[in-house]
């Protein structure tokens, strides 16, 4: 059940009908809660005692880190099971196939008859968002920055909570846990601006990413077969697919909760604007980047000891950062070169300053940002030496152009390009300006809900007729 399909406009709207419907916050808690897990058990019911099973253990490993606490003691042994089941468990499903095919692959090199070690093992949708959730709370409490709930149902509805919860934001417990005790009335509930994030994310993802996906697609199934000039359009199309697909969903979580009467954490600021890479990393996908920041840079020393201490800090968090979106070779690239990069920008800044040459920092940090993102979609290495010589050197094998839609195939390549990039870079950037809240301020309430008819028509009008599921599903 994908937020951009009918089914799941029923399901939230019988939930949100019967969620007002209700006379108390608790019985509400409730309705969400039952709703999160059928939700999730949607997917696949037979994962439902995983999520459970996660939620469960860091609950009780929790309370039991707070009684130490108030005891004159650290409970680590509890901080240590905690990690050790949500890490294991993390590790098992996502990562097993991956490190057991590469040891069986490396034997066989070696020459050594060595069996298929892999297991097949299914990926639970959602596992990396909502064990990092998990996991960032019991942390807190260790740390002494947050108090253990007490309550075992409003903890699982944290954890499961069904706006955010199988690809994001991931949200701190520190940000949510307390919403649940206040009390809600739908009076309270900005609706133009929920619908119009819904909406914003629903056009970014059903009409912009699905729709840009097939030029993508098809380069990047057979980059040797095209133009150095198609690989660097199917680059672009895919730079905007992600953005649009992931952001999107970001953008009907965040419009779902808050018409559910919640509020979660913004998770993209325009990162294609940015002025560094260490200002992409501020925008793009900031539940992930702080979460890093704060549980795994931190942890490892951040930039409390030298300099080159601090860089290998960096290089180590990108690459963990890099295998957490997947598990394969080709993210860890992907994470080591946002880590080089990452690491000669602080060394630029030290030996020159920040602010030089603003327009020149945009490109070439955007410049970075796409030639890795061929790392992380492409499937293996051939297929990403085979497009990065082509976005490095201009250099590819292939002579066919790639197609961007049907309609204008006469066009030249440039113009093609042109025509697709310059109005999203114009909606890209009016946005970062919030012309939209603006506007809404000025119009009247009856023209807000007549655009938002009117373009909610366009966008069902534009939408491919075959749907894609979100890619950040699969991490």
């Amino acid at each position: 059940m994908i937020f951009s399909e009918p089914r799941f406009l029923l399901f939230f709207l019988l939930v949100f009908t019967a969620y007002w419907s209700l006379p108390t916050n608790m019985l509400r808690k409730h309705l969400l809660l039952g709703a999160s897990l059928y939700f999730y058990g949607s997917w696949d019911w037979k994962f439902l005692g995983l999520i459970v099973g996660c939620a469960t253990v860091d609950f009780v490993a929790s309370l039991k880190i707070q009684a130490a606490r108030e005891r004159g003691e650290k409970g680590k042994a509890w901080l240590f099971a905690s990690l050790t089941y949500d890490l294991g468990t993390l590790g098992f499903f996502k990562y097993y196939d991956f490190f057991a095919g590469s040891i069986g692959e490396g034997l066989r090199g070696l020459g050594l008859p060595v069996s298929d070690l892999t297991l097949g093992i299914v990926l639970p949708v959602g596992i990396s968002f909502f064990t990092f959730q998990a996991m960032s709370y019991t942390i807190d409490v260790y740390r002494g920055q947050l108090k253990a709930v007490r309550s075992y149902p409003d903890f699982l509805l944290f954890v499961t909570f069904f706006p955010q919860l199988v690809a994001g934001p991931i949200v701190r417990a520190s940000d949510f846990l307390f919403q649940l005790d206040e009390k809600r009335t739908f009076a309270k509930v900005d609706v133009h601006l929920a619908l119009g994030q819904f909406l914003s994310g629903f056009i970014k993802k059903a009409v912009i990413a699905d729709m840009i996906a097939g030029p993508a697609d098809l380069v990047f199934k057979d980059p040797s077969a095209y133009t150095a000039g198609s690989i660097w359009i199917a680059v672009f199309c895919y730079s905007i697919q992600i953005y649009c697909d992931f952001s999107g969903y970001s953008d009907m979580a965040i419009g779902t909760a808050r018409l559910l009467g919640y509020e979660l954490c913004p998770n993209f600021r325009f990162p294609y604007l940015a002025t560094s890479i260490t200002d992409f990393w501020r925008r793009w996908h900031l539940s992930l980047s702080t979460w890093l920041r704060d549980y795994l840079y931190i942890t490892l020393g951040g930039n409390r000891g030298g300099r080159w201490f601090t860089h290998r800090n960096l290089m180590l968090t990108m690459l963990l950062g890099g295998l957490w979106h997947g598990a394969g070779w080709n993210f860890v690239v992907w994470g080591a070169i946002h880590g080089v990069a990452l690491v000669v920008h602080k060394e630029w800044v030290r030996r020159v300053g920040e602010g030089k040459l603003p327009f020149v920092s945009r490109l070439l940090t955007l410049y970075t940002v796409l030639l890795a993102w061929i790392f992380f979609r492409a499937a293996d290495f051939t297929t990403s030496w085979t497009m990065a010589k082509a976005w490095l050197w201009w250099e590819s094998p292939g002579t066919t152009d790639v197609t961007l839609w049907s309609p204008v195939p006469e066009w030249g390549l440039l113009a093609r390009c042109g025509a697709l990039l310059t109005p999203l870079l114009l909606l890209h950037v009016l946005t970062s300006m919030n012309t939209h809240l603006r506007l809404r301020r000025v119009l009247p309430a009856w023209l807000v809900t007549l655009l938002f008819g009117v373009i909610s028509a366009l966008a069902l009008a534009f939408m491919p007729i075959e749907a894609r599921p979100f890619i950040y599903f699969q991490f």
